[in-house]
């Protein structure tokens, strides 16, 4: 399963001594790549079947093998650049990993072609897949081919990828199997990125959906009743809708933090450095791999001992999650507020 990198975005409001803090700065602090939401290109016959490599026959024959284009879902992207260059790529390779040489007459519209890439939004079920990036027979013998066989390759990805994926359906093709080489076209999971989309800083509202689930940690607070009416203060000021926010959101309670959207924890220091009373953190995905988070999956909210004022700053942090980075956009209660202003009733 090909995985877009997760990327985290944090700031701080502080310092210890809570005093008001200017526009958190976000700034990277990690990575990962272990969640959901991804796109892959798994397609493909079982790896059992022998493959042309073995036999070092081209199933196709000596003739140039002549490749239309089409086109169903509507795009009306320039693909036949993206198929040449695919084509162009085992022209050059598949002696070296199929065991024999294969010559492409790349004509978009061909009315006898041998093969058919078409550019789909949705991929036909293949090999068990309902969610393949791309699909293709995998041809190790002549007498299995139909002419015009048909390649399916989903629309959405960047330039790049799309090539990575038509160069993975021909390798079937010419009979080559995930575990067949060169891996990083045929293996079975590969990094795939999506075309240009709006980072979640320019997006109104960057989540999947209104409905958040939320761990608050309050065990570990020293005052754990406080700690959990205070955070539920802040929930219920944002179902209540306040100017300038997304509205209809709720907030659902989860008793672990690995199920949870939004993540509020008490804390002995601030993962964003000493001197942070408080510290928000967004997690989300960069599916279309220009080093920006598109959409969020999680907000962590860590808090030091405030002494009262646990409420304020965990709705400090939500309407950053929710869009706000800047204090000036932040709903009232929420700009420039005393340190008497933080504990004293904020949220009526």
């Amino acid at each position: 399963m090909a995985l877009a990198a997760l990327t985290v975005l944090a700031g701080c409001v502080g310092p210890a001594v809570d005093v008001p803090a200017t526009e958190p700065p976000p700034t990277d602090r990690d990575a990962s790549t272990d969640a959901p939401g991804a796109t892959a290109t798994a397609p493909g016959t079982p790896t059992a079947t022998p493959t042309a490599a073995a036999a070092g026959t081209n199933p196709w024959g000596s003739e140039p093998v002549v490749v239309a284009v089409a086109d169903p879902a509507g795009t009306d992207r320039e693909w036949t650049r993206l198929v040449r260059e695919a084509t162009a790529f085992w022209e050059a390779n598949a002696e070296r990993f199929a065991g024999f040489p294969i010559e492409y007459a790349v004509r978009p519209d061909a009315t006898n072609p041998d093969v058919v890439i078409e550019f789909v939004e949705t991929v036909p079920e293949c090999d068990g897949s309902s969610d393949a990036a791309g699909c293709a027979p995998l041809l190790t013998d002549g007498r299995q081919i139909d002419r015009p066989e048909t390649v399916s390759v989903r629309t959405g990805f960047s330039d790049d990828s799309t090539v990575t994926v038509i160069q993975h359906e021909l390798g079937h093709t010419l009979g080559l199997t995930h575990d067949d080489g060169p891996a990083d076209v045929m293996a079975a999971r590969s990094v795939l990125y999506t075309e240009p989309l709006p980072d979640a800083t320019e997006r109104e509202f960057a989540w999947d959906d209104a409905e958040f689930t939320v761990y608050v940690d309050a065990a570990n607070a020293s005052d754990p009743e406080g700690f959990e009416a205070q955070v539920r203060r802040a929930l219920d000021y944002y179902e209540d809708d306040p100017p300038g926010m997304p509205t209809n959101l709720t907030f659902t309670p989860v008793d672990d933090p690995d199920d949870a959207e939004i993540v509020v924890r008490p804390v002995e220091t601030s993962p964003c450095g000493s001197g942070a009373a408080s510290c928000g953190g967004t997690v989300g995905w960069d599916p279309d791999g220009d080093g920006a988070v598109e959409t969020y999956a999680e907000l962590r909210i860590s808090l030091v001992d405030l002494d009262g004022a646990v409420g304020w700053h965990v709705g400090y942090w939500l309407a950053f999650g929710f869009g706000a980075e800047a204090d000036a956009e932040k709903p009232p209660p929420f700009r420039d507020a005393s340190y008497e202003e933080r504990r004293a009733a904020w949220w009526a």
